[in-house]
């Protein structure tokens, strides 16, 4: 198995990063069946069920968990972390969103929007316009996943069918934004599959197009050790072998571990931005969902940032 990155790869929902999309909600899913969940996401379950990404399906079995403890605790540990963060990542942004709205923006952009479903599960104000930027057979699978349930969008959703390395702001504004009105933009999920310079572009064409008093938030790129990095996908691979899981992809071969790239809170202030920073592993303490035993729970480089900022 081979899923190294090419300058010009693409993919679909099933292959290559398109996959991590699934991981991504198959947590949502898990989330939300919990007795007291931090997010609720009723299509996640849905879409993870029909994507046809091999693996990560199993997240939603529950005794999954509990053989991977008998096998390897640590590493039931940071799977157990990987449920918990995701709520907790979600749960942030939800809330920036929220606030960005109530500040009276209606104009929002969602970057490698994924199996993302705040289009149809958060309560938009009336006017507001989420345009949503993946590759074509991502935004096309899940719309039509969707639609065929009869879910629709709470607000005017519109797709930007593009690769992010490709001329996306001319996509973006032929599908109706408007660069005068002031955005909320999100990249969550998004950065660790990006090369430093191209984190460095993206950041500069959003800010071009953003008018004073637009707002982004940002998941970071977290920083892991090589060691630490091998030493882990071992483990994994021993359990999934154990446990009979057939992974499509090694998601560590889809991410660029560059050992210079730039600090997004900092990037942003420098450009015209206002930004702060929340370290994740702080959020998960502060909303109860830490993990004890994570490997890697005393190293704060090891835990992304959540970074928020507005336009100056």
């Amino acid at each position: 198995m081979s899923t190294l990155r090419t300058h010009d790869d693409t993919w679909d929902i099933a292959t290559s990063v398109g996959t991590t999309a699934v991981m991504v909600a198959a947590a949502r899913a898990i989330e939300t069946d919990r007795a007291e969940p931090l997010i609720r996401d009723p299509y996640a379950k849905l879409l993870v069920a029909n994507a046809g990404a091999a693996g990560w399906g199993s997240m939603l079995d529950e005794t999954i968990v509990a053989k991977v403890e008998s096998i390897d605790p640590e590493t039931a540990a940071v799977f157990e972390h990987m449920r918990s963060y995701q709520a907790v990542r979600t749960h942030f942004f939800d809330a920036y969103f929220a606030a960005a709205v109530d500040a009276g923006i209606r104009q929002v952009v969602i970057l490698a929007s994924g199996l993302d479903s705040r289009a149809y599960r958060l309560e938009w104000p009336a006017g507001t316009v989420v345009f949503e930027i993946d590759q074509p057979k991502v935004l096309a699978y899940k719309s039509a996943t969707l639609a065929e349930a009869g879910i629709t969008p709470s607000a005017d959703r519109r797709e930007v069918p593009i690769d992010l390395r490709q001329d996306w702001p001319a996509a973006l504004r032929g599908a109706g934004f408007d660069p005068a009105a002031p955005t909320a933009w999100l990249a969550e999920g998004l950065l660790m599959y990006l090369p430093a310079d191209a984190q460095d572009r993206l950041f500069e064409q959003i800010t071009e197009l953003s008018t004073p008093a637009s707002r982004i938030a940002v998941e970071t790129a977290a920083r892991h050790a090589d060691q630490r990095r091998q030493e882990m996908r071992e483990r994994f691979q021993k359990v999934a072998d154990e446990l009979g899981l057939q992974q499509s992809v090694d998601v560590q071969e889809l991410i660029y571990h560059d050992e210079h790239r730039a600090d997004v809170a900092d990037w942003l202030s420098k450009h015209g931005w206002h930004a702060t920073a929340q370290n994740s592993g702080d959020e998960m303490r502060r909303l109860g969902r830490w993990v004890d035993g994570v490997p890697m729970g005393d190293d704060k480089d090891a835990f992304a940032q959540f970074v928020t900022a507005e336009r100056g």
